[in-house]
């Protein structure tokens, strides 16, 4: 059971298998298998100043995760936009984190079987959730390269968004111990895939990279790629090598949880000039006025405003 303290200034609201709760009063049952075994697939959208942004791309992939995984809910594409909506509205945040997942469910008494299973839908809003810190976000971060191989997706197709964090959250403790605040992980062919909850783009002579493979492909990175193209720079999807990062004039990585976040230190070392770097400022600057836009943004109905 959860103590006081630990739900202590919890803001938020929880769906929880068709039930509405404050997300401080959240919880799933012990033996779904979403949580003994990591079987469940998920995805974040944000809500910015009152407007999520990008949602419908959010719940497409989503239902992706779960055809992947063999998983249905008895939902359609709007009905689970409707459901992160209601999320917003009701717990009041203009500025949110809005994450639904599925679960494989509780197998029947006496079966492990997969097959049995209802697959169980939870969704929850909670404030904004930074990767960056504001001064992290104006001076940049300190990034090194994990000792950490990512899980390869001959094991797991990354581009499932899911549970098995472990690498990454290895990879998080091994950044703080080598006073860093972000670590990128390799590939065992010595290319780099991802961070914890992060896309990589590096800048060498004016040109874009980002790795294509054994990485969950962001709704963020798909983004900058657009941004890329009507700025008309190149902008390569590809292997990266690790040496590519070292010798790279800029780097910045992109993630719902902050957008755009420039990197200044790689393994101890200046990036560039060791500040942010001007092309990862215009594609920050186009990135949030991107949330402007309204084919790209959906206003969250909040009671206030019905009543003002």
């Amino acid at each position: 059971m959860n103590t006081d303290s630990e739900t202590a200034g919890i803001k938020g609201v929880a769906f929880m298998d068709g039930r509405w709760m404050p997300l401080a009063e959240a919880s799933v049952p012990i033996l779904d298998r979403g949580f003994v075994r990591s079987d469940a697939t998920y995805d974040v959208a944000h809500v910015w100043k009152g407007r999520f942004f990008r949602l419908m791309d959010h719940v497409e992939r989503f239902q992706a995760s779960m055809a992947g995984l063999r998983m249905s809910l008895p939902y359609s594409a709007q009905q689970l936009a409707d459901i992160m909506i209601e999320c917003a509205s009701r717990s009041g945040l203009r500025d949110a984190y809005v994450q639904v997942t599925c679960t494989r469910g509780l197998p029947p008494p006496g079966t492990r079987d997969p097959r049995l299973c209802r697959n169980r839908l939870y969704a929850f809003a909670q404030p904004f959730v930074w990767i960056a810190d504001e001064a992290q976000r104006r001076e940049g971060l300190r990034m090194v390269l994990s000792r950490t191989q990512r899980i390869p997706p001959e094991s797991l197709d990354q581009r499932i968004k899911n549970f098995h964090w472990l690498d990454l959250t290895m990879g998080i403790f091994e950044a703080y111990d080598r006073d860093a605040t972000v670590a990128i992980l390799p590939a065992a062919d010595g290319t780099i895939t991802e961070g914890p909850g992060f896309n990589i783009f590096v800048v060498k002579d004016g040109v874009l990279a980002t790795p294509a493979r054994g990485l969950f492909e962001g709704i963020t990175r798909r983004t900058v790629i657009e941004i890329a193209r009507d700025l008309q720079l190149r902008c390569d999807v590809r292997a990266v090598h690790a040496m590519e990062v070292a010798e790279a004039s800029e780097i910045f990585i992109s993630s719902t949880a902050g957008g755009i976040m420039p990197v200044t230190r790689y393994e101890g070392r200046p990036v560039g000039d060791g500040s942010p770097g001007p092309l990862t400022r215009r594609v920050e600057e186009l990135y949030w006025r991107r949330h402007e836009d309204d084919a790209l943004c959906t206003p969250v109905p909040y009671a206030d405003q019905a009543a003002s």
